[in-house]
């Protein structure tokens, strides 16, 4: 029994060493510029998955079509947080980086890129993130940059358009995460010291079902104008109750996505809300062609998340031109140190984006209206 202990110990041991070496020789010898994504492809944020990804898949395919980066194809392997576990995400990262040996992930949501960012620093990993809207991600990791609007930079946004309807005193609708707690920390004290006052604050969890109980209290606090601190598909279910309980007063948030219009049908009619914005316009043929092909693909319009990470992989395959350009290796340092020396990226968004010093990439944020069902665009609103 000893003996048999000892060959399988041994054999596992030797599939454990297979497993390692394979990892090497392919980061070594790769075959593949492999791109490593960890996104909520189970659970209840599912839909953002299911976009992100798509998104991803498509610019791998264009690139290939096209042959490659420098004549090596593509290859996206996606991983699941399942919708925002942390230790999922560690799982995830731990297998692209022993099993596939990744060099760059795209992530998304707040507490799996937490968790993971200790690891991208250990292992030289680059990180893009094109969906967590927390604040506290930035520097959260020395590799990490973002094509992603954060949360603080568009309730501030919000914030500048509930004034503008001549509001004095909010009521907000808060997630209990760091992306709500990353915009009240930001936005209310900013709010107060303009003069205005704050009615009352009420916090959700991510995923909850019923909040009667929190829109009550915002009801009778009788604020002039009610704010969304919330995401996808939180967003809808507010909307329709707050309505629901007969409140007329303007609602303005910092997310509105096709899931959200499905949960609060009718009820999303006049709510406003900033964004990230993606609109195809024959001003700019690539964000013509990316709408087109999406279409074509999926058969529906893209999102902005698909946008992101769809610009994001054309990033990435910029970056490994930069570096093969100086003959260097792709991992974290040679990809920061490549975008650090030309932070200017084209965007599908239209003209360029700029990563600034904090990793935060400036790109355009639009405000919105619902209007007979549609996302009707308003304006820009400059949050410099």
């Amino acid at each position: 029994m000893k003996k048999r202990r000892t060959v399988i110990g041994s054999g596992i041991a030797l599939i454990v060493g297979l497993v390692a070496l394979e990892a090497q020789s392919q980061s070594q010898n790769p075959k593949t510029h492999k791109i490593g994504a960890i996104l909520a492809m189970s659970g209840g944020a599912s839909w953002y998955g299911t976009v992100m990804s798509q998104g991803i898949q498509q610019a791998v395919a264009e690139i290939n079509a096209r042959g490659g980066v420098n004549g090596m194809p593509l290859e996206a392997v996606i991983e699941d947080h399942k919708s925002g576990n942390a230790q999922e995400a560690v799982s995830a990262m731990n297998r692209l980086m022993s099993i596939h040996g990744v060099k760059m992930v795209m992530t998304s949501f707040t507490a799996p890129t937490q968790a993971i960012a200790p690891l991208a620093d250990q292992n030289k990993v680059f990180l893009i993130n094109g969906g967590g809207v927390s604040n506290s991600l930035v520097g959260v990791s020395k590799y990490i940059v973002h094509n992603r609007s954060l949360a603080a930079d568009l309730g501030r946004g919000a914030a500048l358009q509930a004034k503008a309807l001549g509001a004095k005193k909010i009521a907000a609708i808060q997630w209990k995460n760091d992306a709500g707690d990353s915009i009240v920390k930001v936005v209310h004290p900013a709010w107060e010291k303009s003069g205005g006052s704050i009615a009352a604050v009420e916090a959700v969890p991510q995923g909850i079902s019923n909040m009667d109980t929190q829109i009550a209290k915002i009801k009778a606090s009788n604020p002039d104008a009610i704010m969304l601190w919330m995401f996808n598909p939180e967003v809808g279910l507010a909307l329709k109750r707050i309505r629901e309980f007969g409140m007329k007063q303007p609602v303005i948030g910092v997310e509105y996505t096709g899931n959200d219009a499905k949960v609060a049908g009718t009820h999303g009619e006049g709510y406003y809300f900033l964004n990230d914005y993606f609109q195809a316009t024959a001003d700019y043929p690539w964000s013509m062609s990316f709408a087109k092909g999406y279409e074509e693909r999926y058969k529906a319009k893209p999102e902005f998340y698909a946008a992101n990470y769809y610009e994001g992989v054309y990033v990435l395959a910029e970056l490994i031109k930069r570096v093969a350009a100086k003959g260097g290796t792709v991992d974290g340092d040679t990809m920061r140190a490549a975008l650090q020396a030309n932070p200017k990226f084209d965007s599908v968004y239209g003209g360029q984006m700029n990563f600034q010093e904090n990793g935060v990439a400036s790109k355009k944020v639009g405000l919105f209206q619902v209007k007979d069902g549609q996302n009707q665009f308003i304006k820009y609103i400059d949050l410099n």
